[in-house]
This record gives structure tokens, sequence and C-alpha cells, in this order.
């Protein structure tokens, strides 16, 4: 279930080179072994690196391949960080670690069939990630065999989710310096509660906002994204164009330009039943057409170009090739911070978001994370546990 909470509204971390939501999956899995065994605090925390180094580094050798055969890889990559760091709270010997991921070879799922109706189901891989890392785990301690080779057997991971072997030197790229680099700095925090390929145009179309932009003269408005989001984002054209649920909007570029050319943001509001079916969104939305930009250097950067083209000739353009957020861009402490208000604050009030906030933030010197978890496990007002 926190799994599912953590990804519903999209408003998740992101490893850019795996294009993996880490945290979905991981928090998770390791805030339930590290509650339930009454772990520190450290564990916790060494055991969250640990699956993000094996989520983005299993997820990295792909280059976006999963997503071009229809694979979630927060769902089926995420499986398998899940139980690396399960077992690692579980204090496995190597061998069980193994174990782990021949194990859950059979349990890693999630499609993006839900692009096509705006159904919920993506939601639920991260969770169900989860709970399959630490059942994988739990099988894994009590002497149940994995496959030896998960990733890259002849029905492994990569055989059958990517249609093809990785090149040796994708391989060995995507797992240089493990153990000294450290691709957990390599993780991009969201500015806005969509789909991350969309970021990088939200903020384009926002500075045009900020600008001056009269919707009543747009003619057109090209939108220029990397060719391996486009399948995401952009289409099919006629779902994006009016989108159904608040997943379809936060999946639709479309609408999100069209949202922020008009309103100057885009959040947790703009995700809202009424603002939806906006007609004057709706309007702009129709004259937003995307384009591959062939010179992006995708999944690296996540990048997007926005122009503006008037009835009278006139044509505005920004052009953000690093998107907000990404390592080369990060979020200050303060925006992070801010993030995290605004939202918790939404459900568990002021004085209980900032009692959370400091308990997160003294995570590693936690004898045991009790404290957090009560925190976290309080009735919220108004809604019937």
């Amino acid at each position: 279930m926190n799994g599912i909470l953590i990804h519903g509204i999209d408003y998740d971390d992101t490893h850019m080179g795996s294009v993996t939501h880490t945290t979905a999956s991981l928090l998770p899995t390791t805030l339930a072994l590290a509650e339930k065994h009454g772990l520190s605090g450290r564990d916790m925390i060494t055991a969250f690196v640990l699956g993000t180094e094996v989520a983005a580094r299993i997820g990295s050798v792909a280059k976006g391949g999963f997503h071009q055969t229809g694979f979630h890889p927060t769902g089926v990559v995420g499986a398998f960080a899940a139980a690396t760091a399960a077992a690692k709270l579980l204090r496995l010997n190597e061998a069980k670690i193994a174990d782990s991921q021949g194990i859950v070879l059979s349990f890693a799922s999630g499609t993006f069939q839900f692009l096509e109706d705006g159904s919920w189901t993506k939601r639920l891989h991260p969770g169900w990630a989860a709970s399959s890392g630490i059942t994988a785990a739990y099988l894994a301690g009590r002497g149940f065999r994995g496959v030896e080779a998960p990733y890259d057997g002849r029905f492994g991971l990569y055989a059958t989710h990517l249609k093809s072997q990785p090149a040796p030197d994708d391989v060995a790229q995507a797992f240089a310096g493990l153990g000294t680099g450290w691709e957990t700095l390599n993780v991009a925090l969201k500015p806005f509660p969509a789909c991350h390929f969309t970021h990088a145009s939200a903020d384009a179309a926002i500075q045009l906002h900020n600008d001056g932009v009269d919707a009543s003269r747009v003619k057109r408005v090209r939108v220029r994204v990397p060719a391996g989001v486009m399948n995401i984002v952009c289409e099919p054209r006629e779902v994006k164009l009016r989108p159904k649920t608040s997943y379809d909007a936060q999946f639709s570029l479309q609408y999100i330009v069209a949202t922020a050319l008009l309103k100057g943001r885009f959040g947790l509001g703009e995700l809202a039943e009424h603002a939806l079916r906006n007609p004057d969104v709706l309007s702009l939305a129709e004259r937003v057409i995307c384009e591959v930009n062939p010179d992006a250097d995708f999944p690296r950067h996540y990048s997007g170009a926005v122009t503006v083209e008037y009835t009278d000739g006139a044509v505005r353009e920004v052009n953000e090739d690093i998107n907000r957020g990404s390592p080369e861009r990060p979020l200050s402490e303060s925006d992070i911070l801010r993030k995290f208000e605004e939202t918790a604050q939404r459900v568990a009030g002021e004085d209980r978001a900032t009692l959370i906030r400091d308990a997160v933030l003294q995570l590693d010197e936690s004898v045991c994370i009790d404290n957090l978890t009560a925190l976290l496990a309080q009735r919220i007002s108004g809604i019937k546990q």
C-alpha cells in the first residue's frame, strides 16, 4: 500500500539513466522490514542505498529500452532492487542474496497498457515490486532456490523484456564503478506531479507564460522532446488532447504544456476534475504539436523545447536541455523541504508534518525507526483507518 501511495500522484523521484522511480519500491521495502525487525535508521538507509544502486545499474543497461517494449522499469527493475534491499535487512549471505534475484525474476512485472485508458494499474507497480522483493528474500532465506542467470540468461530479464541481449559495452558501462561511484546521487527529484518526461517542457512553457503569452493569438505550439518519450507522453494524440482522468493528464504533454502556458504553473490543483475540463486549456492543447528532437541525449536528460507561433508570424521559443531536478540542476534543500511541506500538510497538518520531517532528517541517528513509523501511522483527522 505504501508503494501505491508513494507513486499514486507521480510526484516521486527518478533515477535518470535507468528511468526508474527507485524510492517508490525501496522505501516501502526498507520501512516495513526495519520496523518489523527493530532495525536502526542507519540499517534502513544502507539497504535503501544498496537497492538504489541495484535498480540504477540493472535499469541503465536497457538505456530506456524497457519503455519501448511496453514494460514499466519501476515495477520490473524495482522488484530486483527490493529483493536485494530486503535480503540485506534480513542479513542473508551472498548465495542467498543471489537466490533472491533468481526468485524475483518470476515476480517482476508491470506494463504501460494503462496509457491507453488512464487506468490506475501503474500505481500498483512499485507496491507489487516491494511485496515481491520481500517475498523473494524470505523464500531465499528459507532455502528456496532461484535461477542462476536472472539478468542475462536465455530467458532472463533482458532477453524477455528487451527482446534481445544488451551489448557488452552497455553492461560494462552500467556497472562501472560499482561500490565506489554512487548512482544514488543521480536520482532526480520532481518539481511537478507528472511524468518526468514532461518537466523540461513544462518549465519552458512557464517561462513563456511569464514572458507574456496571448493564447488568443497562438496559431501553433511546437514541443520537441526525445524520440524515446514520444510514445509515453505524446501518443495516442486523441487520448492526450482530452484527458479523461488525472492520470491521463499526468502523461499528456499537450495538456501539461497548454496548462503551463496559460496558468504559469502545474501542480496538484491542475489535476482536479474541474481543471481537466477547462475549455481554454483544452482549446490550446489542440494546437500543441509534439516533434522529435534528434539531438536529445535521452535518457541522460529529459529535455524539452517549446516554440509558440502566433497568427501574425511572431515566434517565441524556450529550450530546456537539462530538466530541473536532475543532478546537473538539482533542487535546493529549501525546494525539497517546501515540496514536502506543501504535500504532507494537505493530509497530516502543519504540526505533524514538521515532526515527520524532523524524524526523517534524523533517521541515520535513530537506534530504531519506531518514532517515525508512529508518526506516519497516526490517524488522519476525518479519515477512518
